[in-house]
């Protein structure tokens, strides 16, 4: 399952990327928030970290106005690796190499036909289990 959750910046692109995963069957939660109205995007951050952390879902996407404020939000909780991306290559990047667990995006930075490409290549990219990129991952939970 994957959780999903945004500000009022990030309605619109979440509601796209929600049509696609039930176009497609992939299993989902949707956090919030519900509306275009004024809300913390840190509060959102940590309903999909929480879900991520306790297995209650494999993977989470998170997405405000720039993507920016979600994911420092999200990566202040331990255990959460979260990378913003806004390009295919970043988001297959970072499954290889860091084992992100929770991907942000910029609802007024990316339109929606692309950012769907860009959460699929993060949900279909497996980690590499590479022995150098275990070591790093390591080392950044030791900070």
């Amino acid at each position: 399952m994957i959780a999903i959750a945004c500000d009022h910046g990030g309605f619109a692109l979440k509601q796209e990327i929600i049509a696609h995963f039930k176009e497609n069957g992939t299993p989902f939660k949707d956090y919030g928030c519900m509306t275009t109205d004024a809300v913390d995007y840190p509060d959102y951050a940590k309903l999909v970290a929480e879900a991520v952390l306790s297995g209650e879902a494999e993977k989470g996407v998170l997405i405000c106005g720039t993507g920016i404020g979600i994911s420092i939000a999200a990566n202040k909780i331990p255990g959460i690796r979260c990378a913003l991306c806004h390009d295919v290559f970043s988001a297959e990047a970072t499954r290889l190499h860091n084992d992100t667990n929770i991907i942000a995006l910029g609802g007024r930075v990316i339109g929606p036909s692309h950012a769907i490409k860009v959460v699929d290549t993060f949900l279909s990219t497996p980690f590499s289990n590479e022995e150098r990129h275990i070591k790093r991952i390591a080392k950044i939970e030791e900070l």
